[in-house]
């Protein structure tokens, strides 16, 4: 995860240095979450198959492929053949992303009694927390990386962190866990349960959302209109991310405040609802002018914190409501939804940054909230 968050950093940051535009940018990353979204699609199905060792070994195994091909990448090569290798070595990235995260997360399911629901919420808050925490803290070391060391030689040493951890896991992880006892057909991916596809559909709006601003707008923002270098965007993003992932690994104790039982579908429809309503203020300060550079900044930190208690309400739900030995499979389909919504943003934010700014993608952002808030209001109340 955190070479995941720096390799995302340091490729935005680098081509926009050489003059690359919004939507060229965006479409670096186009391969990288379309293969999210095949990767889950079959991720899910491949760990129930071999168990999550094996997916975790290649996700890892995928990472360190695609720094030390992006490192031959050449800064004079022309974008018609540049353009393409960095999306190739993205697909890979992308790949091992979901598999790592997809193996993480589902094993959790296989770790918790299976009535001790508020038991499991604290963990999976936890875990996606701590992840994102790390992920966040990447793009941090991504910026000072590139302003430091330069762009081949920080992808070296990332390649290298992420081969120790791929010997320890190939060392100390157990080789069973996550098998499933029963051998489902490919074609059961598609059969999920009710509520798996209703919330699967308002992970998509909720996180095409997030990157529609996220991705490419904020971060050419502060470099082409704030002035800021390279490492001072990746320490905010980071900041940022360390401080979604914190208030994620907390949430169970925060949403303890409202109840004591394990959150349900009304939880998520109202944290959604509160997303919408602070998107739609921000966009209408920023259409009027009032105070933009502060808006961004702390507008951004509000945000972070609803959308933090909103994911881990999802993860734990994902889990709550998977079936059994099918964990895999449906956490897998769940995430297609994810990284399909995160493709979606990820075009629109290239393309309305380029048509109009920040403003259109806080407006994009802000329809996308309001979708996923109507299509939380048919999970199961209780």
């Amino acid at each position: 995860m955190l070479t995941d968050g720096a390799l995302r950093m340091l490729t935005l940051l680098y081509f926009h240095d050489l003059g690359y535009s919004p939507i060229n940018l965006a479409f670096l990353f186009l391969f990288y979450e379309f293969f999210g979204i095949v990767t889950n699609l079959f991720g899910g199905w491949l760990a129930q198959k071999f168990g999550f060792k094996a997916t975790l070994i290649y996700g890892l195994s995928f990472q360190i492929s695609a720094m030390l091909m992006l490192s031959f990448l050449q800064h004079n090569w022309e974008s018609i053949i540049a353009v393409p290798f960095v999306m190739s070595a993205q697909a890979l990235s992308g790949i091992a992303k979901d598999l790592t995260k997809m193996s993480s997360k589902t094993a959790i399911k296989f770790l918790i009694p299976e009535n001790k629901k508020s038991t499991l919420f604290k963990w999976v808050a936890i875990l996606t927390g701590s992840k994102n925490a790390i992920k966040g803290l990447g793009f941090f070391v991504g910026g000072m990386l590139l302003q430091v060391f330069g762009f081949q030689y920080s992808l070296w040493m990332m390649a290298g962190f992420v081969f120790i951890s791929l010997g320890i896991s190939s060392l100390f992880l157990p080789t069973e866990m996550g098998k499933g006892k029963s051998k489902n057909k490919f074609s059961e991916i598609f059969k999920q349960n009710k509520n798996i596809k209703i919330l699967s559909a308002a992970r998509f709006f909720l996180f095409g959302a997030r990157d529609i601003w996220f991705v490419v707008a904020i971060p050419i923002f502060f470099v082409s209109t704030l002035g800021w270098t390279f490492a001072q965007v990746g320490a905010f993003m980071a900041t940022w991310v360390i401080a979604y992932g914190f208030f994620q690994s907390v949430s169970p104790s925060i949403l303890k405040l409202r109840s004591s039982i394990a959150p349900s579908g009304r939880i998520a429809t109202e944290c959604s609802g509160l997303l919408f309503l602070c998107l739609t203020c921000m966009t209408v300060c920023f259409l009027l002018d009032i105070y933009v550079n502060h808006l961004i900044t702390i507008g951004l930190y509000v945000f972070g914190f609803i959308f933090a208690i909103n994911s881990s309400v999802h993860s734990y739900l994902v889990l709550n409501y998977a079936d059994g030995d099918k964990a895999s499979v449906n956490v897998g389909f769940y995430y297609m939804a994810n990284a399909g919504g995160r493709l979606i943003g990820t075009m629109l934010s290239g393309i309305l940054f380029q048509l109009g700014s920040v403003s259109y993608c806080l407006v994009g952002s802000a329809i996308f909230l309001l979708f996923s808030t109507l299509i939380c209001f048919k999970l199961p109340r209780e």
